[in-house]
């Protein structure tokens, strides 16, 4: 085991059987007691979790870097000023997400009724957390869950165990202790979390373990969020600014050391612009990482030593491929070069799995069809991203593919911008967050109808109820059956106004009987 791994597991200690039921039965408890409800307790507790960030700067840099070698500006730029961000727009804008929604009823229940979406929380919920981001991985849905009004636990992973030492401790400081809890621990710990009848399971990780996840949901049909991943392709434009192309690429997949889920996982380039986009990959290496990236400080390690065989694997086990920069390696150091490696097959072991580090694969292609079919024989990707100005180009690969999210001459940061959801599709995911869609993804939409009772509605309404004959079914008919637009002509058009004044002559000439 190298000594990075030696010194961030030293120190974590797992939670026991007793500590995952109290924790449970706790949240679950409190939630229940209509505790958590409130917008006052949901602004209060997203204001200490702000609080925890901006307080704990220092702590939570040293535990990233202990658990990834994160660089000091990663680690504030990615994790903390993310949360602090996303903790920002909740707090601006919570009282417009916890507000009810009025609709407008359709014809049938015009009359005498109020139709509204109520957004309510949906309980008790499980956050598991993932090594890569471990911070913000745990914290950026918990915001969402805090302003949803639920109770929570948060499993950190066990993978970057400093992280997860420093959230198990700060976390009790800041949020109310009988609302939000930290389990720690490994398969063990989490597998109890399962058995447990949560309202829903937020799990950012991989497919494998997802899968375990929905199984147990599954069993109480509890709903899911899930954060996966994939091969995220880079669709390159020979007509394209290589440079600009070239450090956008370097950025996105060295970022973290290529351990982030949205990294560009490999490029799909013609092979007349594949030696100037080499070019411009080598420039931009240098220019952010120096002529040795391993005494660079803004350059990560890989996370443990199972990670790094793994990728020596990958990068090792190729046929017929030719390393064009990089690919040295340090076990001791887990560390891996950034590596581009150029001529890779399509049935290379690189392009079997999401790579998830500093690897580059280049896959030839003839042009941007033979791109689209390349893309569209994998599992549909977390991101996609297309370096081009040509309006055509970019439309075809759009419309032709499928993924979670899409970039334009750019990378990864469409995950920065709250507005937009983030989440994939089929392999890459379940449900998104980020936004008001972290507050949606804890929060029961409630259909809610509220009728009067007096004599004109249920008059106007009293066609529903038997014995039925004809004149019933033809008033229903007129109420409920809408001719489509092309099928109407003037009568049709206006056929609304005509049942209107058929009811209401309904319900008059009832209610003259009745008097």
């Amino acid at each position: 085991m190298s000594s990075i791994s030696r010194m961030a597991t030293k120190d974590l200690e797992y939670s026991n059987e007793a500590d995952i039921a109290l924790a449970f039965r706790t949240s679950q408890m409190t939630f229940k007691s209509g505790y958590t409800r409130p917008t006052t307790f949901r602004r209060r507790q997203l204001e200490q979790l702000w609080q925890l960030v901006d307080d704990s700067v220092d702590r939570l840099c040293e535990a990233l870097y202990h658990d990834l070698r994160k660089p000091r500006f990663e680690a504030e730029a990615m994790e903390l000023l993310v949360l602090k961000q996303e903790i920002n727009d909740a707090l601006l804008h919570l009282d417009e997400w916890v507000k009810d929604e009025r609709t407008k009823p359709s014809l049938i229940n015009r009359f005498g009724s109020i139709c509204l979406k109520r957004k309510e929380p949906k309980g008790t919920v499980l956050i598991i957390g993932a090594w890569n981001y471990p911070l913000s991985l745990a914290f950026a849905p918990l915001i969402g869950a805090i302003a949803a009004g639920c109770t929570a636990v948060i499993k950190p992973s066990e993978l970057a165990p400093s992280t997860a030492k420093a959230i198990s401790e700060l976390l009790p400081q800041y949020l109310d202790n009988n609302a939000f809890h930290v389990i720690n621990g490994s398969a063990q710990e989490t597998t109890r979390l399962l058995a447990q009848k949560w309202d829903h399971i937020f799990y950012t990780g991989n497919g494998v373990v997802a899968k375990i996840i929905m199984k147990a949901a599954a069993k109480h049909l509890t709903s899911l969020t899930l954060e996966l991943g994939g091969k995220s392709p880079v669709v390159i434009d020979e007509n394209t600014n290589m440079t600009v192309a070239a450090k956008r690429v370097v950025f996105g997949k060295m970022m973290n050391a290529g351990q982030t889920c949205v990294a560009p996982d490999y490029v799909l380039i013609t092979a007349k612009a594949e030696a100037k986009f080499i070019a411009a990959l080598k420039e931009g290496l240098l220019t952010m990482f120096g002529e040795n990236p391993q005494t660079s400080e803004d350059f990560g390690r890989i996370v443990n030593d199972r990670h790094f065989k793994r990728l020596h694997t990958m990068l090792t086990g190729g046929k017929s491929r030719d390393i064009v920069i990089g690919g040295q390696t340090d076990e001791n150091d887990l560390y891996i070069a950034p590596t581009v490696i150029a001529n890779v097959e399509r049935d290379d072991i690189l392009m079997q799995d999401e790579i998830f580090g500093p690897l580059l694969p280049l896959v030839r292609v003839i042009d941007v069809d033979d791109a689209i079919e390349f893309i569209n024989s994998m599992d549909e990707p977390l991101a996609l991203y297309i370096f081009s100005s040509n309006k055509k180009l970019i439309k075809k690969v759009l419309d032709s593919t499928r993924s979670g999210g899409v970039v334009v001459n750019d990378t990864m940061m469409h995950v920065s911008e709250r507005t937009l959801p983030f989440g994939g599709i089929g392999p890459s995911g379940m449900g998104n967050y980020h936004g008001e869609h972290s507050f949606l993804a804890f929060t029961h939409i409630r259909s809610t109808m509220i009728k009067d009772m007096n004599p004109l509605s249920e008059a106007a309404m009293s066609l529903r109820y038997a014995p039925y004959n004809s004149t019933k079914i033809m008033f229903a008919k007129l109420a409920l059956e809408r001719v489509p637009e092309f099928k109407r002509g003037f009568i049709a058009k206006h056929l609304k106004w005509i049942v209107l004044v058929l009811v209401f002559g309904i319900a008059y000439h009832r209610r003259r009987r009745i008097a």
